[in-house]
């Protein structure tokens, strides 16, 4: 297909909306010719057993048994100023060395210099901030919150995720955002870095990250004021560096391509409500970041950076974990990924599941492994770990297939049947990479410290109010006003089923909201000051 097919009503509908053609064009071509034939793996799955060779368990206190050859060479190769030896490390019966937590702990320190900080920031607070997709999650509860939510929608609706509000504060008030506070913990990662070398590099953990045509402007502005704010700005300057230090490219959208019934070559879909030359800008997936995010993952390559993290903007838990970093880069995989237990409240994202080849990956809720099937894993009491969203990776293995992972990471084409018209949607999925690679490893941790994440405004309000504070627990069962329709229509059995998944959700509640509290004080520097969180040299000023 060639731009000359397209007419000039439709080209220019489509780049106002933020579609690159160019780009949308070579797609095309690459997907009729049989590029993207990689099989979509559909399964059947199942979940790994827990232990298994391939997860490290994060949850309790961390150590490590290395070979010491390969520790002193690596440590040496990865430019650690330090031996094992020096670390107390521990030579075992076997010859090989024990590294302990602390130890660990300093490794990844040491590996700042060469280890980079990304996210995803590409999407809209519109879904999150949804009323439907909200009270589905328990709609006693949300009836309650209602005053909250409506409040914080008004803030969210329209704007990038990434600089909307993170969490509450106990008085109430907005907190900041997602963005600020990736932006606060990388600096307070740094002071640590200062405190244990004395130094500081020119280059130390820089962040990157992937916007989207739609949401790049508004963080770009956010930017501009976050530069001189004093709760980044006074830590930098206390450091010697800069407060915002950020590689960043722009994901462009996608069209909606023809419907399967229409055979090939699949072509622009441009006849969206019955209108001539009209076609839809989507979202082709944050599958894309391993090609918009390319430049980015060479430039830094060059630059010395070994190491990379990517991750969601919205998890609050996802932040720099130097016992991880240690532990990854002294493995000697590929790549390491976080999981956590499953509880009631993860419902959008993928699970970590076991191929018929035996290779793990990740299966997304919906496209890939039916809920149904997931709960059937659980009700036999196997364990089914949920997908944080965070990938750390070696760059010099990314690298080497950045041009093929495009091409290798499964396209999902769904066809559609809306008021729009039928159509067809195509989109990859970032951590369906791990299918592809051959040595992945992961780590199993603690929901309540590693994966803070916020699908929806209901879950960031329920985190951010402490146990205290909050209502009594499902009014439904004792006829309270947001459940009384419920509580009587609904059989005994019903309503049994739904006070045990309220009392299930208000549990992970109680735990992310002590995971919250812990964060925001050992993470993102802050100090609880008259019912709101400051920035540590902001609150010991106020007192």
């Amino acid at each position: 297909m060639d731009m000359k097919d397209l007419s000039p009503e439709l080209v220019s509908r489509l780049v106002a909306e933020g579609v690159d053609l160019d780009r949308m064009l070579r797609f095309l071509d690459d997907l009729n010719a049989g590029k993207y034939d990689s099989p979509v793996d559909s399964g059947p799955y199942s979940v790994p057993d827990f232990p298994h060779p391939a997860i490290f368990d994060r949850r309790g206190t961390a150590s490590l048994s290395v070979g010491a050859e390969f520790a002193a060479g690596r440590l040496a190769d990865l430019g650690v100023p330090v031996s094992a030896e020096s670390l107390g490390a521990r030579v075992q019966g076997d010859g090989t060395l024990l590294f302990d937590e602390a130890a660990l702990e300093k490794i990844g320190m040491y590996l700042y210099p060469v280890t980079a900080y990304g996210v995803l920031n590409g999407g809209s607070a519109s879904s999150y901030a949804d009323i439907k997709k909200n009270s589905a999650l328990d709609s006693a509860l949300f009836g309650q919150y209602r005053a909250r939510f409506n409040a914080l929608a008004e803030l969210c609706r329209g704007q990038p995720k990434g600089i909307t509000p993170a969490f509450l504060h106990p008085d109430g008030t907005p907190g900041f955002s997602f963005l600020f506070l990736k932006l606060r913990m990388l600096l307070e990662h740094k002071r640590r870095y200062f405190e244990l070398t004395g130094s500081m590099p020119e280059l130390i953990l820089p962040a990157f990250q992937m916007t989207s045509v739609l949401t790049d402007a508004s963080i770009m502005e956010a930017f501009r004021a976050y530069s001189v704010d004093p709760g980044l700005k006074s830590l930098a300057d206390s450091l010697g560096c800069t407060s915002i230090e950020i590689f960043t490219e722009m994901q462009t959208m996608m069209a909606a391509i023809t419907h399967s019934s229409e055979g090939f070559p699949r072509r622009i879909f441009d006849r969206a409500w019955g209108k001539a030359d009209t076609g839809i800008a989507m979202p082709g997936g944050h599958g894309q970041n391993f090609e918009v995010l390319g430049p980015i993952y060479r430039k830094m390559r060059e630059q010395g950076i070994r190491f990379a993290w990517l991750g969601n903007i919205d998890n609050m838990g996802y932040t720099v974990d130097p016992v991880s970093l240690a532990i990854f880069a002294l493995s000697g995989k590929d790549a390491a990924f976080e999981e956590s237990w499953r509880t009631p409240i993860d419902v959008k994202g993928g699970i970590l599941v076991s191929r018929p080849d035996g290779r793990l990956t990740a299966a997304d809720i919906g496209p890939a492994i039916s809920t149904e099937a997931m709960l059937a894993f659980e009700a036999e009491g196997r364990p089914v770990l949920f997908n944080c969203g965070i990938g750390l990776f070696d760059l010099d293995r990314l690298i080497a297939r950045l041009d093929e992972i495009p091409y290798k990471l499964p396209l999902r084409i769904t066809d559609q049947d809306k008021d729009a018209g039928r159509y067809a949607q195509a989109e990859q999925i970032t951590w369906e990479i791990i299918g592809l690679l051959d040595d992945p490893m992961f780590f199993a941790v603690e929901k309540s410290k590693r994966f803070l994440a916020a699908k929806m405004l209901m879950e960031t309000i329920l985190t951010s109010v402490p146990p205290d504070s909050r209502p009594a627990l499902n009014p439904a069962r004792s006829g309270g006003a947001s459940g009384a329709a419920d509580a009587t229509c609904a059989s005994p059995a019903a309503e049994t089923d739904a006070a045990a998944e309220s009392d299930a959700i208000a549990l992970v509640a109680r735990e992310s909201h002590a995971g919250l509290v812990r964060l925001l004080e050992t993470e993102y520097g802050l100090k609880l000051s008259g019912g709101r969180w400051l920035p540590v040299e902001a609150a010991v000023l106020k007192s």
